[in-house]
């Protein structure tokens, strides 16, 4: 391995500690490294290696999390940032331009400096195609505009959407996938102090009340344009409630916190609507320390503000929630952020994206886990092959609207097509396969270049008299039909039973093939690896050449099949399917 190779290695990985102030990431150096230098692909695994290597010298030294002391000014600076500097000012200039909007993606309203963007998802469940969505776009114009993007967890619902406590990592994992790395990572469960203290703020000012009303009792009133007999008591009155409520003296539904708006507003929705409920339920992060617990309306509403979200992109079915927050804002003083809404997507192969029904379908065995592949999940697309890039141009050029809008994932798959085809090593396999016996002259072993049109090289793959067809090809053939087998030889059918299929010899020449118009399909040597294929639409079983083995954790194209994620090599390899 040439120094100049590793000299590319050692200054991807400064920028990409410099850009996440944290460890340099192998798959980023690694992708990083293969888009700008493609004739290097085909040394992928050797390369592979030298990243390791690299990244664990770069580990030792802590270089990353390293500050100096300028003589000249006497300021701190991140020593990566110094060493990149000296190494490659490119490479650090190259993180300080912004980009200019992409096709599909319309300019922000009021964004003419930096934004302060926040996805802030439920963590009941890995991130879905929406997610995904959400934390593309929301990156996307912070990196057009400068600023900065917020990971909030909006997690104070231990009962109707109980975190997970592995999604909280899930997310991040994610994030930094879609090279949509957070500046910040916020977790609501954390500051309920902090919410407390703005709700007896509200308390004091007559703008929030304890509500004593039933569910069914407040409705009635709520649905006459009538105030409940608790609207108006007295301030310290409610204070004392309120306490009560914390100090676990109240059950749950004996009291909520009621946010003041218009009893008599047009819309039943936004009347004094509830900001916090009691919860005896435990928080899987926090535990049983807090008893009252703010919903979502509140706890979003008051954080936008905390964390100077400026710009918020949401769903226009959450406008009432805008409406609701908006009273809050008034009671407080605050300015609300700029909002964009736009319109759900519906993926025709998934239907919803529901994470609490995906949840109740794992849990009831109805798939494997989270990143099986028939679930819209980004896992799931991450195991199937499917690439960060692919989603993000895909989402991109989706834009904003607010017009619903139902797709294919066929348009994801074309994306995806377009970058993993000229990096992925050509292999065969074979479905459902049935021994054809050869008479004549074979060649024992076949020369096969790992790409049709990119020079990776080339594989030998054993061949001889008896090989291993599909059992579906062989059902389109009759006795005396031609054919030819990819790459080996051209053949006339002699019989077709299943236990015993044979055929004759017609030699080698695939210009002989094309002028006779045979029609061309897939073998495997006999002496193959067992293979297993996991679809959206089920699970395919073959066997494929040898190699395979060597693939592991590469997107493949299973020649006359389709491109493949090689996801494990044990005994069985076990490939997931991405698409043809």
């Amino acid at each position: 391995m040439s120094d100049d190779v590793r000299e590319l290695i050692e200054k991807y990985a400064l920028q990409n500690a410099v850009k996440y102030r944290a460890a340099p990431q192998k798959g980023a150096v690694m992708g990083k490294l293969m888009g700008e230098h493609p004739e290097l692909r085909s040394r992928a695994k050797e390369i592979s290696s030298l990243v390791g290597s690299v990244l664990a010298e770069v580990e030792r030294t802590g270089l990353y999390d390293r500050t100096i002391t300028r003589e000249d000014s006497g300021t701190e600076i991140d020593l990566a940032e110094e060493v990149l500097k000296e190494r490659a000012p490119e490479l650090l200039a190259e993180l300080s331009e912004k980009k200019v909007p992409v096709k599909g993606l319309p300019p922000l309203e009021g964004a003419e400096k930096e934004v302060v963007m926040r996805f802030a998802p439920n963590p009941n469940g890995p991130p879905t195609l929406g997610s995904a969505r959400g934390i593309i776009i929301n990156s996307e114009y912070v990196k057009m505009y400068g600023g900065r993007l917020i990971l909030r967890f909006d997690d104070t619902d231990p009962v109707n959407k109980r975190p997970m406590l592995e999604a909280y990592d899930w997310y991040q994992e994610d994030c930094r996938w879609l090279d949509a790395v957070p500046d910040a990572v916020v977790i609501a469960s954390d500051r309920l102090p902090m919410y407390y203290k703005i709700a007896e703020e509200l308390i004091r000012m007559g703008a929030a009340y304890v509500c004593r009303c039933d569910q069914a009792t407040f409705k009635r009133y709520k649905d006459a344009s009538l105030a409940c007999p608790h609207r108006d008591r007295d301030p310290e009155e409610s204070l004392d409630l309120w306490d009560g409520m914390k100090a676990g003296n109240l059950r749950p539904g004996d009291a909520v916190l009621r946010i003041k708006t218009d009893i008599t507003h047009k819309d039943p929705a936004l009347r004094d609507w509830a900001a916090f409920r009691i919860v005896t339920t435990d928080h899987p992060r926090i535990g049983d320390r807090y008893r009252v617990w703010p919903l979502l309306d509140f706890e979003s509403g008051i954080e936008d503000h905390l964390l100077g979200i400026t710009h918020i992109i949401r769903g226009k079915d959450l406008m009432d929630s805008e409406r609701r927050q908006l009273y809050l804002y008034r009671h407080l003083g605050w300015e609300y952020p700029s909002v964009v809404h736009w319109g759900r997507i519906k993926i025709h192969q998934f239907g919803s994206f529901s994470t609490s029904a995906l949840k109740e379908a794992i849990e009831a065995g109805e798939y494997r886990g989270w990143d099986d592949p028939r679930l819209p999940t980004v896992k799931a697309l991450r195991r199937r092959g499917i690439l960060a890039d692919a989603l993000r141009k895909f989402m991109i050029d989706l834009g904003v609207s607010e017009t619903d809008i139902s797709i294919s994932m066929d348009t994801i798959y074309a994306e995806n097509r377009k970058l993993v085809d000229p990096q992925a090593r050509r292999r065969f396999f074979v479905k459902d396969p049935v021994p054809l016996e050869i008479e004549g002259e074979v060649p024992p072993v076949v020369q096969v270049p790992f790409h049709p049109t990119v020079d990776m090289g080339c594989r030998l793959i054993p061949a001889g008299n008896t090989v291993l067809v599909s059992g579906d090809d062989l059902a389109e053939m009759g006795v005396g039909n031609r054919l030819r087998l990819k790459d080996l030889c051209n053949l006339e059918i002699l019989a077709l039973d299943p236990a015993r299929a044979r055929a004759r010899a017609l030699g080698t020449d695939p210009a002989e093939a094309k002028n006779m118009k045979l029609p061309i399909i897939q073998w495997c040597p006999r002496d193959g690896v067992p293979v297993e294929v996991m679809r959206p639409d089920g699970v395919d079983r073959g066997v494929g050449e040898v190699g395979i083995r060597e693939d592991e954790g590469r997107t493949d194209q299973f020649e006359r099949y389709g491109f493949v994620r090689i996801d494990s090599v044990d005994d069985e390899v076990v490939a997931y399917f991405a698409h043809r």
